[in-house]
């Protein structure tokens, strides 16, 4: 029995030669072995570069350039930081590079800047909430709140920038551990340092010492803070956002907006990058799509934090 529907006579297809085909990947292109002792810069060398293709390994090792060409050209390199760096024990890696000249300026949400404080006052953060929550005591610790509140009025009154206030407050307190703390060293080494707070969505919002005057007037100096630092970000300077998966990347679109409206002009010839472990909707078109159409590039390099972080700023430091 046959079929009632009419088949196509593949007999009469007509083949190319495999060699007049064009390829998209070959040998030239793959990985190499390297041998046990070999250099950090052959490991590099050793990743496959499939450079008309979205090729993480390729985008990698441009960014590492745009980096090092933004640092020997004086350019704001910005770093925009979600609680998971701290979470994943990065810190003493964005504070080394802030020593060696690779940070200009660091932008985090409020949940990173309350686990750097906590870091710094007592070597450890990130409570467990299981069973926390229906009890009330969940985001209570007091010393927690009473200490980035104060540095929000801190602030308010004397017209500083949150960041600038907390990096300060902890500096002062000698808090015990805070040469692992972000803010504080971007206070010592004088870097902006910006926190970018979202009113009702961290821990000490819920305390009764929360001023919410205070904490607003403190975040929106911030904005007016980094919106001046991205101002110098055309003609080579960098932006990289890592773990934030909504504040920082909205953050940054406005405050590049911002920007390129007070200078009457669009920022050009700038590179952003974005590093989390998933492909998320807003870092995606805030960071690395909508604000580099045909003014700059824009990288999505995914994978764990706790293995690509060190792997860029280990790239980042063989440039020399």
């Amino acid at each position: 029995m046959s079929s009632r529907h009419r088949a196509a006579d593949l007999s009469k297809v007509r083949t190319v030669p495999l060699r007049s085909r064009p390829n998209l990947v070959g040998i030239k292109d793959f990985a190499k072995a390297v041998e046990k002792g070999s250099s950090f810069g052959a490991f590099m060398d050793s990743f496959c570069a499939i450079e008309h293709r979205v090729d993480a390994a390729s985008n990698l090792r441009n960014l590492v350039a745009s980096i090092g060409k933004a640092k020997r050209k004086r350019k704001p390199i910005v770093w925009g930081l979600g609680p998971h760096l701290i979470k994943y024990g990065l810190s003493p890696l964005i504070i080394h590079l802030m020593k060696k000249g690779y940070v200009s300026a660091i932008a985090m949400n409020g949940a990173c800047a309350i686990h750097d404080a906590e870091i710094a006052l007592i070597g450890e953060t990130s409570e467990e909430m299981a069973g926390e929550i229906e009890t009330g005591r969940f985001g209570m610790a007091a010393e927690t709140g009473e200490f980035i509140n104060a540095a929000a009025r801190t602030a308010y009154e004397q017209g500083l920038g949150f960041g600038e206030s907390l990096g300060g407050k902890l500096r002062a307190a000698k808090a015990p551990f805070r040469k692992h703390s972000l803010l504080a060293s971007a206070h010592a080494l004088s870097l902006p340092a910006t926190v970018h707070v979202a009113i009702g969505t961290d821990i000490v919002h819920m305390h009764p010492t929360m001023d919410g005057a205070a904490t607003g007037a403190a975040s929106f100096r911030d904005f007016r803070i980094l919106t001046e630092v991205m101002k110098g970000l055309g003609h080579g300077g960098v932006y990289i956002n890592i773990a934030s998966t909504v504040i920082l990347p909205e953050v940054f679109l406005k405050t590049l907006t911002a920007a390129n409206n007070l200078l009457r002009r669009p920022i050009r010839d700038f590179t952003t990058a974005n590093f989390n472990h998933l492909s998320e909707y807003r870092p995606l078109m805030n960071v690395v799509r909508r604000p580099m159409e045909g003014v700059g590039r824009g990288y999505e390099i995914i994978g764990r934090i706790e293995i690509m972080i060190p792997l860029l700023v280990r790239a980042i430091l063989e440039q020399g």
